[in-house]
């Protein structure tokens, strides 16, 4: 079955193909496409109405997702992807997080990650993933990306980026998310 993913990030289209081996994956930039909504379901509803008006009678998905740390007041939030600025920068946003928890004593975090999905006959759903942990004090593990290195996922003492691709897929956001959508497609 093919599923038209609105992004361009290489990263996401690995993920949403690992968590989803049934499907084909088949990406579609939502260029131009403005994220301005407050909150991750706002964005990807953005993304998906922009890419499902393309593929009308197919199934759309667009997901918005992003690090939510207790301490910072959910910051970074829907700013994720450019919390140290444009152009966006995987080690300015986890050098600018590791600066904002200096000594903070509260490390929370979540990942949540929202999926909105369009169907074929045009009905939009929305399914969300969430992953408590911690942020840690120093990056670790080579895998992953963005804030993976920082992120601790509770019950474990290493971060998303010590962990394989099928470890971090079981239990993260965005698998959980994708998890949903596969119930919901399955329907």
């Amino acid at each position: 079955m093919n599923l038209y993913v609105a992004t361009h990030n290489a990263h996401k289209i690995r993920e949403i193909s690992e968590i989803l081996p049934n499907f084909t994956i088949i990406p579609d930039d939502p260029e131009g496409v403005e994220e301005n909504a407050p909150d991750f379901a706002g964005n990807a509803l953005i993304k998906v109405r922009a890419i499902s008006a393309k593929h009308k009678g197919s199934w759309a998905m667009a997901d918005d997702s992003g690090l939510e740390v207790e301490a910072l007041g959910g910051a970074p939030g829907v700013h994720s992807a450019r919390y140290a600025g444009e152009p966006s920068s995987t080690p300015a946003n986890n050098a600018l997080l590791l600066k904002n928890m200096m000594g903070v004593t509260n490390r929370r975090a979540r990942f949540t990650c929202v999926c909105a999905i369009v169907d074929p006959e045009g009905k939009e759903h929305i399914v969300e993933g969430l992953c408590p942990g911690v942020i840690a004090d120093v990056p670790s593990g080579a895998s992953g990306f963005g804030y993976d290195p920082l992120f601790i996922p509770d019950g474990y003492d290493v971060s998303f980026a010590d962990l394989t691709a099928d470890e971090k897929n079981a239990i993260s956001h965005r698998g959980r998310a994708l998890e949903k959508l596969r119930a919901l497609i399955q329907k």
